[in-house]
């Protein structure tokens, strides 16, 4: 018997529903529903939006890219000055790059939207209110973003315990998790916390802005410590670094045949996972790929990514392509808790795991435009 699913079209939410104060009951009345499928290509649409929303994120974002290898470029531009008469016109062109990005947003884009999305400065304490910020909410806007889920995802299923969400494919960047709000409000009440590599929570600036996100480090003790002290949701984004890598016109790869230490953990909190797949991920910006693979080993060695790429109009770390984003629940692993799982007991778990996601993809993917293209797990 076809599953019911649900979507709610994000990008074209009314701001004034946009608040932590809005009933999630608003948010579900906007919903649309489908018995099974949805029509074919009905989940690719990019909508129309307000062109100073597209500028605040052309530059924004950026910025936030710049902001995330500056700390490791950087020394590198100051020792090729050192060197060379060129390398000091490099550094001075970068550093006049960063200056002119991060003016724009601090004095025009930064207070237009603050005071437009009626937000304040981030706090300390209120985590859940952060999630509504405003750049976050202009990247529903810029990819046109949807989110599909089955009825036993949609309230009031996950109410009772916390849930682990799972999300595939990386890309360059996951654009499609972050709509904070949805995943502390829409399918239960619990604040979420997103995982990310350690270091990223020690680069200036950027770990200031997600730590008030709500971001904590991808290591068992803090995914199982939010999950059975605090009793939160865990977002944790399932192929990491190595799902930049590979993909192709026809194949969508998700590199987590043998990510099985999230089985254990759910296992040992005894939390459901919701399986997540962003489509339109992977086509966001485009990767270089060196064809020794030099830059992946690198790049998965330190667990951050070093391997270079270009967004829209080929612009080195710049904005992505205006591709839209549909990011699809699948039916959840409901993982009993078990003190010390066996090895049969993650393997059993995993393998429910990694065909939920078949399932939800083969569902899912004409709707989004891509009926002839295959989900391949490495």
């Amino acid at each position: 018997m076809p599953t019911n699913y649900y979507k709610l079209n994000l990008a074209s939410l009314p701001d004034g529903l946009y608040n932590q104060e809005t009933d999630v009951k608003e948010w579900l009345a906007l919903t649309t529903t489908s018995k099974g499928s949805f029509p074919p290509d009905s989940l690719n649409r990019v909508l129309r939006m307000d062109s100073s929303v597209e500028l605040e994120r052309i530059i924004g974002i950026s910025l936030w890219m710049v902001g995330n290898v500056l700390p490791f470029v950087l020394p590198l531009f100051i020792l090729a000055s050192i060197l060379s008469s060129t390398g000091l016109v490099l550094l001075k062109a970068f550093l006049t790059y960063v200056a002119v990005l991060a003016s724009l947003n601090k004095f025009i884009f930064a207070p237009m939207f603050m005071k437009r999305y009626k937000r304040k400065q981030l706090s300390n304490t209120d985590i859940k209110d952060n999630q509504y910020l405003h750049t976050e909410r202009n990247n529903q806007k810029y990819n046109s973003l949807q989110f599909v889920w089955p009825e036993s995802v949609n309230r009031p299923a996950l109410n009772d315990k916390p849930v682990i969400f799972t999300a595939i494919p990386h890309g360059a960047v996951p654009l499609g998790i972050t709509c904070y709000p949805v995943w502390s409000k829409l399918f239960n009440d619990k604040l979420c916390h997103w995982t990310c590599a350690p270091v990223v929570l020690k680069l200036p600036i950027v770990s200031s802005f997600m730590k008030h996100m709500g971001y904590i480090p991808a290591k068992a003790k803090h995914i199982v410590d939010t999950l059975t002290k605090k009793e939160e949701n865990v977002g944790v984004v399932l192929d990491g670094i190595a799902g930049m890598f590979r993909s192709d016109k026809n194949t969508e790869i998700a590199n987590i045949k043998q990510r099985k230490g999230i089985i254990k953990i759910a296992l040992r909190a005894g939390v459901p996972i919701v399986p997540t797949y962003g489509f339109g991920h992977t086509s966001l910006w485009k990767i270089v790929v060196d064809p020794f693979g030099i830059l992946e080993a690198l790049s998965l060695k330190l667990d951050i990514s070093l391997t270079p790429f270009f967004g829209r109009w080929g612009w080195f770390l710049g904005p992505p392509q205006r591709v839209p984003l549909c990011v699809a629940l699948g039916e959840p692993v409901l993982c009993p808790k078990i003190d010390e799982p066996t090895q049969d007991d993650i393997d059993k778990y995993h393998s429910q795991l990694l065909q939920s996601y078949a399932d939800l993809f083969e569902c899912h993917k004409a709707s989004y435009g891509w009926a002839n293209k295959k989900l391949v797990f490495v």
